[in-house]
Order: structure tokens, then sequence, then C-alpha cells
């Protein structure tokens, strides 16, 4: 049995949440693959709030299996903390024991590096994730595993402030307190042991044994490290293949993929972002989709969406279809907006260049319509909305498989 995939394709924030709850309840294995807690995910289900930084979204379904696997990065702390909000996660948690940590000190260095930059900032979270996938691709970063000998990872983690100790003067950034920070080490390998595992051998063994499984990212295919709008990104891979190398798979092992875009366009942080609207209208489209960050509470950018970034993120993922979240924030808008194209260098070009922040994107308008918020029936939408979705399939090249019309699990057509 192989694995379903779902990806973000546009800046992240798309709704993926929803769609993995609702699609987990079928599944016996639900894996996070990229990212840390600097992602989030909020599902409504009965009219209430869950927010999820770091543990799967297969989490709500009690018969799931739920893995983090070696590409996180992952904080003890903010995982422990998340792991509160459920009575009993034994047996259905599993963090792979080559996950590396995210430490305090990474988070002070983010926010330290992030001051230094001043008006050139990346806009990150400050969750220190970059630090810690620095770390990692310079082969000094500590995982999970290491937890199982404390006094040894101490003694590399003093090891490591002393050989950066330069760059730590420079960042104002001291050596924790060693008592203090053996205690914090001790305390994660008392909580974690029992979550702790080859995450990879007990997928492969699941997919032998033909279990359902399902793959999750975080973040979009836009924050991608290689394929996004650099240097104004995400520190992993958050397209299809950063499931493979994240998890432990072969592409041979992936099945389905299914991407998940907003029905308009939103972005955190800085970067180029071509459909952002400063306009009323893109104001009404923040307050109506209350897109308002699941981790950092930081209002988002928004625009409309772009079909050319789209269809560019669905071909790198391989998307077999499209899944659009957010419909019913576009209730009440007389004029829709759709990218179609852009204006780069005197040219009209149809695909993504180098340079992002300089194109200038083609609008079309269509129709839009009063509600359609809680429609669970394609053939009940709006004539207007129906089209929508039509020219959405058309310019990306990807059929679109569902549509959500609210932020319940069950107001969703099934196309």
């Amino acid at each position: 049995m192989k694995a379903d995939l779902i990806v973000g394709i546009q800046w992240g924030d798309e709704g993926k949440g929803k769609i993995v709850d609702l699609l987990a309840q079928k599944y016996d294995i639900v894996c996070r693959y990229q990212g840390g807690h600097n992602a989030g995910h909020t599902i409504v289900v009965e009219g209430k709030k869950i927010a999820l930084h770091l543990i799967p979204s297969g989490i709500l379904n009690p018969d799931a299996v739920n893995i983090i696997g070696n590409g996180v990065v992952v904080s003890p702390e903010a995982l422990l903390k998340e792991m509160k909000q459920f009575d009993s996660l034994e047996g259905r948690l599993y963090v792979s024991d080559k996950a590396h940590m995210i430490l305090k000190y990474h988070e002070l260095i983010d926010k330290a590096k992030e001051k230094l930059r001043g008006k050139n900032a990346i806009g990150t979270t400050g969750r220190g994730i970059g630090p810690a996938y620095s770390d990692k691709i310079s082969r000094v970063g500590h995982r999970l595993g290491e937890l199982k000998d404390v006094d040894t990872l101490l003694e590399k983690i003093v090891s490591y402030f002393d050989s950066n100790r330069a760059i730590f003067d420079v960042l104002e950034i001291k050596l924790p307190d060693i008592d203090e920070l053996k205690n914090e080490l001790c305390e994660y390998k008392e909580k974690l042991a029992p979550y702790l595992a080859d995450t990879t051998e007990y997928i492969w063994e699941a997919i032998e044994n033909n279990k359902r499984i399902l793959l999750e990212g975080a973040q979009g295919t836009m924050l991608d490290i290689d394929h996004g709008t650099y240097p104004y990104v995400t520190s992993s891979n958050t397209i299809a293949a950063g499931a493979c190398t994240g998890l432990g798979l072969s592409p041979r092992d992936i099945a389905k993929v299914t991407g998940i875009a907003k029905a308009y366009c939103t972005r955190v942080g800085n970067g180029p972002f071509p459909t952002e609207d400063f306009t009323d209208e893109g104001q009404k489209l923040r307050d109506q989709g209350h897109e308002y960050g699941t981790t950092t509470g930081r209002p988002r950018r928004c625009g409309w969406f772009d079909a050319v970034a789209a269809r560019y993120a669905c071909r790198l993922n391989g998307c077999d279809e499209l899944s659009i979240m957010k419909l019913d924030v576009l209730d009440g808008f007389d004029k829709i907006k759709i990218c179609v194209a852009y204006e780069y260098k005197g040219e009209k070009i149809d695909y993504v260049p180098f340079d992002l922040e300089n194109v200038t994107p083609v609008y079309e308008e269509f129709e839009g319509w009063k509600s359609v918020e809680g429609i669970r029936k394609f053939e009940e939408l709006p004539e207007s909305a129906k089209r929508y979705i039509k020219v959405i399939e058309d310019l990306t090249k990807t059929k679109v498989g569902m549509v959500s019309t609210s932020p319940d699990r069950e107001d969703t057509i099934i196309m």
C-alpha cells in the first residue's frame, strides 16, 4: 500500500489542517515530514478550535497513529506543551529519534539575527527553525536520540558554544547555565522517551502490511528552500519530494498527491507576493478570512488567487488534484480577480521567473456571489462560483477534487 500526500501550493496557511483532519478519519497512520513549530494548523470540530504546530492533524482520529519524521526540527519544549492538550498519546504518537532538536539558544540566535538584518529581515517566526536547520546542515546539530545520554549531549553543547564563541559574542548570546541546561535535557529525556522511535522502519513495515498512510507537509510550495521565493522562504523542502527525505520513503512509495490552495492568496513575512491587495478589498479578505497567524498572531498579507504560481506549484509537486479552501471568504465580493499571467520586462509571461519581485500581475475579473457558506454539494453552488472553480482547474491544469465552504469539517464539497 502506497502513501497519499497532502501539500500546500501557495505560501502556507492554505488550510491543510482541515483537509488532513477530514481525510485522516480514513487512514491508519498520519505523518509530518518537515518544518517545525513555526507551522500552525487550526482545525474546527463541532465548533471547537484546536491549534496544532508539531503534532500531525490525524491526532483527532482516535484510531490513527501519528508520526513526526526525521525531517522535522523539534522543539521538545513546544512538543510537550502541545501534547498536554490530549489525555494519552502513548501508542498514538511516535517521534523520529533522528529528528533534530530546537533548543532555547536556537530561538535566541534566530531573534538576534533578525534584529541585525534590520530592514532586510526575513520575517521569521523567531522559533529557532532556521538556526536548527543550519546546525543540521553544518553537522553540529543534536538529534532527539542523543537524549539517551544526557552527559555526552551536554558536553557537545558546551563544545559547540566554545567553537562559536566569536559569533555568540556578536549576537550577545551566552552559554546557558550548565545545571539548568542539564535539568532541562533530563526532563525532555524522561517525558519523551516513550515516544522516540525509528519511524522510518515503522513506516516501511506499515507499507508492507498494507496500512493506509497519509503524509502531511507544513508551510507551502512557494516557501520551499530550493524552489520558493528565496531568501524569503522557510528552511526545509516543503514540496512533495521533501516527504521522501523527511520520512525515509522512496518516490515509488507515494501514491496520490493532493495540493491545497485557498480560493485567494495569503502570505506571512517578507518577500515577493505579486497579487497582494493593499486596498479595502485586501483588508476585507483579511477580515472575512480571519487571516491572522495560528503560530504568531501576525496579520497575513492578502491578495487574489495567483494561477501562475499555483500552476508552477502543481507541476513541482505532481498534484493529482487540488482542494480549494475558504471559498466562502469570497462571499459578498462584486468582482473577484484571478492572476492569469505576469508582465515581466515588457513582456507577458506565464511562468515564475527568478526575480518574482519584478513582475506585475495580469488579472481577469469574474462575477462574484452572495454566499456559499456551508454548502456541501457542488450543484448547489451559485453559477458564478462553479465557473470560478472551473477557471482554476483550467489555469492550473489540475482537477479540483474538494472545495471547502466553512472552517467546519463537514462543510466540504467532494467533487
